[in-house]
């Protein structure tokens, strides 16, 4: 991004009078300009394909292709480009996810509307990473840098297994039976998922198995 140039973004996010309001706002910025807007994970992608945008601001819950399905997959396509994440959910689990996905930025949607500016100058003039001044206080080493969370253990298929299962509902005692596995080696690989991703209890498993599509609704 040069010096004086004006920022092109695009927007991602279904709902039209969100994608209205934030299209006043940034256009009203004289370094600023919307050159598309999505209503869909997918669209948004293909969409960033043809017009380039410096920065896309993305729902995290768009719905398809979701927030973090299709960050992974613009920042294989176009590793240089900045993904701002605009959500309602103020949780470390989403925040950690997202930006280890490759999000740029992550604001939240009851924040005032300044924090997304900022954090639209901040993550597309250094290639960094902005998260909400809100969140800031509870912030740690691991959310922060270029490489947030890239020293983090990956989830085996027998974990992710496992969670998923759990998230849908099932017991301890249901999903050794439909893995073929011990109760013990079930809460084995929940309990190593669980450290891996620093989740706290079931609730935090639903909304990671939620980020990660796993779940139909939201």
């Amino acid at each position: 991004m040069t010096a004086g140039a004006t920022l092109r973004v695009l927007l991602a996010d279904d709902h039209v009078t969100v994608r209205h309001g934030l299209k006043l706002l940034i256009d009203s910025q004289s370094d600023m300009t919307v050159v598309g807007e999505a209503s869909d994970g997918g669209a948004a992608v293909q969409l960033a394909l043809k017009c380039r945008p410096d920065v896309i601001v993305m729902d995290v819950s768009i719905p398809g292709m979701n927030g973090l399905v299709a960050t992974k997959t613009l920042k294989k396509k176009l590793p240089d480009i900045a993904v701002v994440m605009l959500t309602r959910h103020a949780d470390d689990a989403y925040l950690q996810e997202l930006l280890r996905a490759g999000a740029s930025g992550y604001v939240l949607k009851q924040s005032p509307p300044t924090e997304l500016l900022h954090a639209i100058r901040a993550t597309a003039a250094a290639a960094g990473k902005y998260v909400d001044s809100s969140l800031m206080p509870r912030m740690t080493a691991r959310f922060v840098g270029d490489k947030a969370g890239g020293t983090k253990a990956a989830l085996s298929e027998r974990e992710a297994e496992v969670l998923r299962l759990i998230a849908s509902g099932y017991s301890n005692k249901e999903i050794g039976s439909r893995l073929d596995i011990s109760v013990k080696t079930v809460e084995a690989h929940k309990a190593n998922a669980m450290r891996k991703l620093d989740l706290t209890g079931r609730i935090d498993i639903v909304k990671y198995a939620i980020l990660q599509g796993w779940l139909k609704d939201e």
